[in-house]
């Protein structure tokens, strides 16, 4: 009994209802983990008493019949959920010190759904980055190693796919603004879901970029993903972008049946330079959907190659819009001021201190195409360009195609500080296969599809239609069961 953590949150959760497995039992398993893996930087508040209290009520719960499916099953916290009376930085020295006195809508429902929180998962700072690399408290390492090299686990939610990956929860909740939940998957051989816009609450989640946030679970198998994603989803009147939908039951839809179904591979998405290996993947992916009697049908998204330079306006438009809050003077860091300064050095230097050099530079890019000289010729451009994406979708999607597949990630997890010094645009590539669909509000899964010549984890990511979580989750399955992946890292924290 000393695999618990080892457990998928399907097998842990029978075992609970069975009576075969306390919570209690769950949670010492996965606190002893976490204890043992601090090289992995991936849990970076603990809360061991609270988990335990938790875990208490839930095996009371289930004792009294009243038992969810999330009830008892331990989970981290990406650190961008607000967590009441818990650290919640958005590992940031600018939220240092920070406690919320209230709970994210996503993390009280897995809460109340009788879910255990572990403690706060690493990330980059405010969800800014791709490898973890920007986060005020060092980067979270991946579990795979590549000749003794530590790896990024991808970002922003790179926490969460580090702690999964490792055993160190059973699953996690991540965010996506550009690929934060699927990239992270990818390179770590996880499974992460974004939603459609609108399925997740996204009050008290830290705002990146509002149009774009949506918050997913992450974890170690598709069915698992279901699972808790019904625990997450919900309309809520606190956030006007809250869609007011009935929740379906996402494991029952898990049939295993995608016969008739079709399937479209943009062409698009063939970049130049592409590795052979990410090629041949996809190519045996879409054999694998076809092999269990899906249509896999060539289709166009002609407006793909502008994605990433419309994504890289809006989302630093958002971002300075809504990180002007934090100013030094209602919570978290305020700087030290010399005599004589005023309210304006305050500021300067509050934020000099408190922001890292990729939010700096995020809101620096976002404040100047917002500008009056710009903001046609940048903003209002990207808006137009992000329309035109989103009509692609509705027209392949119009055309009959159920689900899209594509590569995750142009590449598999690269070391840490591999890209520190490289031109920030390098390190945006890691995006060109995701933002597209944030920009267009789908929901989106990354699926583990099986190893690079390095040994190193590759994911396939499946793109659905607007509120058919159910229907893309399914098609994810029998991806993911015809890949057959069931590689682990071996254990060197």
């Amino acid at each position: 009994m000393s695999d618990l953590n080892k457990l998928t949150v399907a097998d842990a959760r029978d075992m609970l209802r069975k009576g075969d497995v306390t919570s209690v039992a769950l949670t010492e398993a996965c606190l002893s983990a976490i204890d043992g893996a601090g090289a992995l930087n991936a849990f970076v508040h603990h809360t061991p008493d609270l988990a335990l209290q938790r875990a208490r009520a839930a095996d009371a719960r289930i004792k009294a019949g009243d038992a969810p499916a999330m009830c008892g099953i331990p989970v981290g916290i990406k650190d961008l959920f607000c967590t009441e009376g818990v650290a919640s930085q958005a590992a940031s020295r600018i939220l240092d010190g920070f406690r919320p006195e209230y709970e994210s809508t996503v993390s009280a429902q897995l809460r109340d759904a009788g879910a255990v929180m572990l403690g706060k998962l690493n990330m980059d700072e405010f969800a800014m980055g791709s490898s973890n690399e920007t986060s005020a408290y060092g980067p979270a390492v991946n579990p795979w190693k590549l000749d003794g090299r530590d790896l990024t686990p991808g970002g922003s939610s790179g926490g969460s796919a580090a702690a999964i990956a490792a055993d160190l929860c059973l699953a996690a909740t991540g965010t996506d603004t550009g690929g934060s939940i699927r990239q992270p998957a990818a390179f770590t051989g996880t499974v992460g879901i974004k939603p459609t816009y609108g399925r997740c609450s996204r009050w008290g989640i830290v705002a990146f970029a509002s149009s774009l946030d949506q918050a997913g679970p992450m974890t170690k198998t598709v069915r698992d993903a279901a699972i808790m994603l019904e625990a997450m989803c919900g309309h809520d009147p606190k956030d006007s972008t809250s869609a007011d939908l009935p929740v379906p039951d996402f494991e029952a839809m898990l049939t295993g049946d995608i016969r008739g179904t079709k399937i479209g591979i943009p062409r698009e998405y063939r970049m130049d330079g592409m590795p052979a290996e990410i090629e041949a993947l996809w190519a045996r992916g879409a054999e694998m959907l076809r092999d269990a009697g899906a249509e896999i049908v060539d289709i166009s998204l002609p407006h793909t190659k502008y994605a990433l330079p419309a994504y890289y306006v809006i989302a630093p438009a958002e971002a300075s819009s809504n990180l002007a809050r934090y100013d030094g003077v209602r919570f978290g860091h305020r700087a030290k001021l010399a005599p004589g300064d005023g309210i304006t050095q305050m500021y300067e230097k509050t934020r000099a201190e408190g922001f890292g050099p990729e939010v700096q530079r995020r809101v620096m890019v976002g404040t100047y195409v917002l500008s009056a000289g710009f903001y046609d010729a940048y903003y209002n451009r990207a808006r137009k360009v992000r329309s035109l994406i989103k009509r692609d979708f509705d027209e392949a999607f119009a055309a009959g195609i159920d689900a899209i597949l594509t590569p995750a990630t142009p590449s598999s997890a690269f070391a840490l500080g591999e890209m520190v010094d490289a031109d920030p645009v390098q390190m945006y590539l890691n995006d060109v296969f995701t933002v597209t669909v944030n920009l267009a509000g789908l929901p989106g899964v990354a699926v583990p599809a099986g190893l690079d010549a390095k040994g190193l984890p590759l994911g396939l990511q499946l793109i659905g239609r607007p509120w058919e979580e159910g229907a893309l989750l399914n098609t994810a399955q029998v991806l993911e069961t015809a890949a057959g992946f069931v590689s682990k890292p071996e254990k060197w924290w």
